[in-house]
């Protein structure tokens, strides 16, 4: 009952051995993700030992190295924002089939160009952000930041912009479960967008409805309500926040900029509506359809 990552998953963490990715590292394994190894080109070789679990994770000088000795297939990305680009190719250049991208601030040319090496190079690399949470199956594996033991597994797929947004539903429908959560990121390039996540819960089996949550700015949830209305057949649930915001503001993400009408959230609450989308005008009211449309599911 997953997406992209799952119990199989064996993550490498490019720049574990940094502050940040020191303290998820340990989050991660204590959340149950089978980590397998660091990469830092200048601590290559060494043990670092991880005492909430009592674990030792080797550290290599490359994502290539450490899927050659681990069997690695899942990179997760804790690096400052000025050599993210280098380490995103370094991981596409290696053809690690999952990249999860959490650094924020990346130059939107650095992120444009690290996208532009995957599909030069036959896009054999899922990424997942950048300037994301990261994505969970929950019971499973747990790749990023997001808390563990809000939610338990079921049949809710979540996709979402927004990092708190996405904890918050997950506690919210904690009662039904999900199959996998993923946090795009709300960068102008994400390398998932909402259509890419749409399209793999609808292959789940085991993903029985799916909430979106977008927010203002651009028109990328105006093109998966597109989608939506000629490719999905499960129930999707909408939200997109900040329907309070004035226009003309850059809001929060880089790609929150609203011109006009353009990209505000009552056009894409409209757009999503159109093709019979539920959507929420809060979290809580997201969540509260999320639950209804479960039990119409189950009340058939």
């Amino acid at each position: 009952m997953s997406i992209f990552v799952n119990k199989n998953s064996r993550v490498v963490v490019q720049g574990m051995t940094g502050h940040e990715g020191m303290r998820h590292t340990a989050r991660m394994l204590a959340a149950g993700t089978t980590i397998v190894a660091g990469v830092n080109p200048r601590k290559a070789g060494a043990i670092v030992h991880f005492d909430n679990v009592n674990k030792d994770i080797p550290v290599f000088g490359t994502v290539k190295e450490a899927m050659a000795a681990t069997g690695a297939n899942v990179s997760v990305v804790f690096v400052p924002a000025f050599h993210a680009k280098s380490v995103m190719i370094e991981a596409i250049d290696a053809e690690i089939p999952v990249l999860v991208t959490i650094t924020e601030g990346i130059p939107v040319h650095d992120a444009a160009v690290a996208w532009a090496h995957n599909v030069n190079h036959g896009q054999k690399t899922r990424i997942i952000g950048p300037n994301c949470p990261g994505i969970i199956t929950p019971e499973e594996t747990n790749i990023g930041i997001i808390p563990d033991g809000i939610s338990s597994s079921g049949p809710i797929g979540l996709v979402s912009k927004s990092g708190t947004l996405t904890y918050q539903l997950m506690a919210d429908v904690s009662e039904i479960g999900i199959s996998t959560a993923l946090g795009i990121g709300g960068d102008p390039i994400p390398g998932t967008t909402h259509i890419d996540a749409l399209q793999a819960f609808e292959d789940d089996p085991d993903t029985e409805l799916i909430v979106m949550i977008g927010e203002i700015g651009g028109d990328a949830e105006e093109k998966a309500a597109e989608y939506i209305k000629t490719h999905i057949t499960k129930p999707v649930i909408g939200y997109v926040a900040g329907f309070t915001a004035p226009e003309g503001k850059t809001m929060g993400h880089a790609g929150a900029i609203v011109s006009g009408s353009s990209g505000t959230a009552q056009a894409k609450k409209d757009a999503l509506e159109a093709v019979g989308v539920k959507v929420g005008k809060t979290p809580s009211e997201t969540a509260r359809l999320t639950r209804e449309v479960y039990a119409s599911l189950h009340n058939k």
